[in-house]
């Protein structure tokens, strides 16, 4: 995952959700209500006693006291039928985690997938915290990462007692019964057991505390291509998101934001609105007004018709053209300094060639397919919030602050994400809604239009990339030095992440290249743009610094004269696994055996970051207009164990896809404090048939998983920019490429 959010999380860990540094497995059982077993697994706990007499036995949050029972994290619980309950803390938002997770629990259960069922967690950061990330959220491409060994112990204890409970009523020793697809067999084959009818007395059983996990040739299930589980009900439209959620007596919000950052409502005219059918009211708050309706529609036309007038405030000058400007001037002045090895500037300045680069990336809009929107129901006695979210317990505590309710009174329905890419992180949403919800009193659904989504998102950070290098006689990197500016999204989502100035976040792969260069120097320039918010973005920090430094990378192979995959290949002696998905990506894709066609390049990226390896060909085309086309992806991965192949293919390629789409087109521009982009007209998302054909090539690997979710998109630009340098020799150090070819 994102280095930087690694590093929030440890601090988290350290600080707050649990006083132990490193992982403590615990495994718990005791008989559920109703009878059966419930098997608890831990990651860091607050404390040694903490949660003991309760256990959470469904994805509502219901908690029943049970006695000696230590809570953990997250359960495994089986019921009297034998059906098998993950109590899930990750949510799926189009990554694969509902199918991936339970393929471990299975795994070492001993049952077929289709046994085991989920129920969404509730928000509880004690008991379904993420150690990699200090807190129960879904991100930073960890879920297998954080799963991998917690799960699969918590099913190989519960085999081990289901397999205990049998021997007992059995009379014979446990050594002669095993446990096969969902029941326990004596060693004659002549008696079984399912696993429903052993549950309450597997329950009694002394929890074992040398729990020995299959050896990986032996899985069944583990590395096999496993079909997503949810993708039926996704398909017949069964699937519940957020935006599907239907309440007696519902009314329905539409959002009129003010369109200037950091402004807010003066006054407004209503009457127009309220003459629209299905207006019922108009409530304001801070920087907005909502009109209430009967039905979307007729809350839409209201918002249409509103008049309001705005204090638009000092953000009303503000343009893309300063915040470039304000970047520039920031890197004149030394930064944090986040990697120094030996003495750069000597070195820069003894090397034989010098190369500088400056290189600049715009703003970011998330603009999930599924709009934003936060349905609640507030009450004197109590709150009810139902939305699809990143972060169950930051919404319960926004809850908390905007009803002054407690905890237990706040009850968040989480769903299915109808794309998450960081947006959902944030609960700005939810905040909203329970303003409006708590003046209404009845349950409300708040819905963003397109366009308030976009022009309002929280948006992927510009940056300003100012590098040089020095080179001996051979075109070797000598001196490397990398100045970073840019707004610090950790400083804001968790402040004690930041340390000495450095956001690792904001410097990730940048202050960790897996090149061998001697005499670095990496400092960081904090520079917030004014009142627009920024947020994580797929592939957080390695998104912006993998664009640069493969860039770089490239810049100094030209420089050099050298083949640039062969120059990356010399740098990578201290990284074999890199090396190794370079060479199979780069082969799988032809890279030197044939010359391409006038007009056509091919370019390459390599990158560590998520817990992975990366390794990407691209081929593209650039027509006289300057219109760029990807003909080709070749990639090339090295995750560690594949838990499922099918679910790394998928998210390869639609993180590619998403990549292509940032590096060809995406661009938030302002002009007088206001977005220019509006929705998909002007925001242009790569359509079905620009997309190319991509090719995943996974390693194989005995490593433990490395994340998936993000790294595609992660390491695509600089393949496709350094493609567009092969075919038109025109070196592009700005994203988007947008019409950068056509103005040359």
């Amino acid at each position: 995952m994102s280095q930087g959010l690694i590093e929030a999380g440890r601090h988290a860990a350290r600080t707050g959700f649990s006083r132990r540094a490193f992982l403590k497995w615990g495994v718990t059982a005791s008989v559920a209500a109703g009878g059966g077993l419930l098997v608890g697994f831990s990651l860091p706990a607050a404390s040694q006693d903490q949660g003991k007499g309760k256990s959470v036995i469904g994805g509502d949050g219901v908690e029943t006291p049970q006695d000696g029972v230590f809570a953990p994290n997250a359960f495994v619980q089986i019921d009297k039928s034998g059906k098998v309950v993950l109590i899930m803390p990750k949510v799926e938002m189009g990554q694969g985690v509902y199918t991936s997770l339970p393929m471990l629990i299975a795994e070492e259960l001993e049952v077929p997938l289709d046994q085991v069922t989920i129920d969404h967690a509730p928000p509880n950061e004690k008991l379904f915290t993420d150690p990699l990330l200090g807190g129960q959220l879904t991100g930073g491409s960890t879920s297998i990462r954080y799963a991998w060994e917690p799960l699969r112990k918590a099913g190989a204890a519960a085999r081990m007692m289901l397999v205990a409970a049998a021997a007992q009523q059995w009379q014979c020793d446990a050594a002669s019964c095993q446990a096969q697809s969902g029941k326990v067999v004596d060693a004659s084959g002549e008696r079984s057991a399912s696993y429903g009818d052993l549950a309450e007395a597997a329950a009694k059983m002394p929890v074992p505390t040398d729990i020995k996990l299959k050896d990986p040739k032996d899985f069944k299930i583990i590395g096999t291509p496993v079909k997503r589980l949810d993708s039926p009900e996704k398909v017949d439209g069964t699937a519940m998101f957020g935006l599907d959620v239907r309440l007696p007596d519902m009314v329905y919000a539409a959002i009129v934001n003010c369109p200037v950052f950091g402004g807010t409502v003066v006054s407004f005219d209503d009457s127009a609105a309220k003459k629209v059918p299905g207006v019922r009211q108009v409530v304001k708050f801070d920087n907005g007004v909502a009109v209430i309706g009967d039905h979307t529609w007729a809350a839409k036309r209201g918002a249409a018709a509103l008049k309001v007038e705005w204090n638009e405030g000092a953000g009303a000058k503000l343009s893309t053209r300063q915040l470039v400007d304000d970047m520039a001037q920031a890197s004149q002045r030394s930064g944090a300094v986040a990697r120094k090895e030996g003495d750069a500037g000597n070195a820069l300045s003894g090397a034989k060639t010098r190369v500088d680069a400056v290189y600049v990336q715009p703003l970011l809009a998330h603009a999930t397919m599924e709009p934003i929107n936060c349905t609640v129901h507030v009450r004197p006695d109590g709150c009810d919030i139902w939305l699809g979210t990143q972060v169950p317990t930051r919404v319960r505590d926004a809850g908390i602050q905007a009803t002054g309710l407690p905890a237990d009174k706040i009850v968040v329905h989480n769903h299915l994400l109808g794309g998450g890419f960081g947006r959902r992180l944030e609960f700005d949403m939810a905040t909203q809604a329970l303003k409006i919800g708590k003046a209404l009193g009845v349950p409300v659904k708040v819905t963003w239009s397109r366009e308030e989504d976009i022009q309002h998102d929280m948006y992927r950070p510009c940056y300003y990339d100012q590098l040089s290098a020095g080179l001996d006689a051979n075109g070797k990197p000598v001196a490397w030095t990398h100045r970073i500016v840019g707004s610090s999204v950790l400083a804001r989502f968790a402040p004690p992440a930041v340390k000495n100035g450095v956001d690792p976040d904001a410097v990730e792969v940048a202050a960790d290249l897996p090149y061998d260069l001697p005499n670095q120097l990496i400092d960081y320039v904090r520079l917030e743009p004014h009142d627009v918010p920024t947020a994580f973005w797929r592939g957080v920090g390695p998104t912006r610094g993998t664009f640069v430094v493969e860039s770089f990378i490239d810049e100094l192979a030209a420089q050099a004269k050298a083949d640039p995959v062969q120059y990356r290949r010399d740098l990578l002696g201290k990284s074999p696994r890199a090396r190794n998905v370079l060479d199979v990506a780069t082969q799988a894709a032809g890279w030197g055996q044939h010359a391409l066609p006038q007009g056509q390049g091919r370019g390459v990226s390599v990158m560590h970051a998520f817990g992975s390896f990366f390794s990407i060909v691209a081929d593209v085309s650039v027509d006289k207009e300057g219109e760029v086309k990807v003909e080709r992806i070749v990639c090339a991965v090295d995750c560690g164990m594949a838990v499922n192949p099918n679910t790394i293919e998928a998210q390869v390629q639609g993180g590619i896809i998403f990549g292509i789409t940032a590096a060809l087109y995406s661009e938030i521009t302002i002009k007088d404090g206001r977005v220019e982009q509006s929705n998909f007209t002007d925001y242009r998302i790569l359509r079905i048939h620009e997309t190319p054909p991509v090719e995943v090539h996974i390693v194989k690997s005995t490593e433990a998983p490395g994340g998936i979710g993000e790294p595609g998109t992660a390491a695509l630009a600089p393949a496709i920019t350094n493609a567009i340098y092969a075919a038109t020799g025109k070196r592009l150090r700005q994203l988007p490429v947008g019409s950068q070819l056509r103005s040359a």
